[in-house]
């Protein structure tokens, strides 16, 4: 498995993590059995980093790879860094009412997490997003007493934008920002990547695939279930559905002249955008497990990286990345 460090202060992990929310929640009904089994067979492929969130299916998550963990070879459980999301508020039937990054809350939140993941630290702790009304040096501070302790490997950072970044990062050391990157969400080019580097802040990449919108599997007729929240999504949506897959059909013709698959070359583009980057591949089955870790054999040259950025321009997605209320959360996009 090839590694990669996370910013200059962060450690150092598997080139690849595995994103694993879709095994708990938002993406229709999961198999526990296969959730582990992909589980373990990430593990086993050298996969280290494991992303979750105390809110994905109300800990159900955490509970889940506390289990999967419990259940594999030592030396791959000793290896496994966990990183946490935490803050969002949800109801019992499921629906967000916002962020909670109190210091007091923040050490309320870690402590559940830690009992629930049956670990004695987490290795990245991260707010989901930022407070607005709570200044992030409080909550960045209180994590950083949580390192203090013990409890806490290393902070990192969700969906903000370049600004509270700099804010952040002046407080305690940063290791990563979690945020949306992949061939159709590309905002973070223009002024938060840039910042990171600067500051020396890794970059762990969720939606490389896009919720599945760019992975080649996805199609016009597909249903999807009630309690999946694609669903609701904008790019999943009529027009814009249609629009994104004839991107997803130019770029097929480009992986099929090399050989390999839609998902293959789009985490390829991502892991191709610098050492600082490690995209978070959200694979809920062994095979499409296995599918992704193919991408670390793919070498896209100039050649192709030009052909992909025709194929698929910077803003040529048609949608926002989430409804309209879920973007007004986003200290990123602001």
């Amino acid at each position: 498995m090839q590694t990669r460090t996370l910013g200059t202060t962060g450690p150092q992990t598997s080139a690849l993590g595995l994103g694993c929310m879709g095994m708990s929640a938002l993406y229709g009904d999961s198999d526990r059995s296969e959730s582990l089994a992909t589980l373990h067979a990430a593990l086993d492929a050298g996969i280290t980093l494991l992303d979750t969130g105390d809110f994905y299916g109300m800990g159900h998550n955490e509970l889940l790879i506390n289990e999967g963990l419990r259940t594999a070879p030592a030396a791959a459980r000793e290896k496994a860094q966990i990183s946490v999301k935490f803050g969002a508020l949800r109801t019992i039937e499921g629906h967000f009412t916002g962020y909670d990054g109190r210091p007091k809350a923040v050490k309320n939140f870690a402590a559940y997490s830690l009992q629930r993941l049956g670990t004695d630290h987490i290795d990245i702790y991260r707010i989901a997003r930022v407070d607005p009304d709570v200044p992030i040096e409080e909550t960045v501070g209180a994590i950083a007493e949580l390192v203090e302790a013990g409890h806490v490997r290393h902070i990192g950072l969700s969906e903000v934008g370049a600004q509270t970044l700099r804010r952040a990062a002046a407080v305690a050391p940063i290791a990563d920002l979690q945020i949306e990157y992949s061939l159709i969400s590309r905002g973070i080019e223009e002024a938060i990547l840039p910042t990171a580097r600067e500051l020396g802040i890794g970059i762990t990449a969720y939606g490389v695939l896009s919720r599945g919108l760019i992975s080649g599997h996805f199609t016009r007729d597909r249903k999807l279930a009630a309690n999946d929240f694609r669903g609701m999504s904008p790019r999943f949506q009529g027009e814009n559905l249609d629009r994104n897959l004839d991107l997803v059909e130019a770029l097929r013709k480009i992986a099929e002249q090399k050989g390999v698959s839609v998902a293959q070359t789009a985490i390829a583009w991502v892991l191709s955008r610098g050492e600082d980057i490690v995209p978070l591949i959200g694979a809920r089955r062994r095979d499409r497990l296995t599918e992704a870790l193919g991408a670390l054999d793919v070498t896209l040259d100039a050649d192709d990286l030009t052909a992909i950025e025709q194929a698929i321009p910077a803003g040529a997605a048609a949608g926002d990345r989430y409804p309209s209320a879920q973007m007004a959360h986003l200290d990123s996009e602001h």
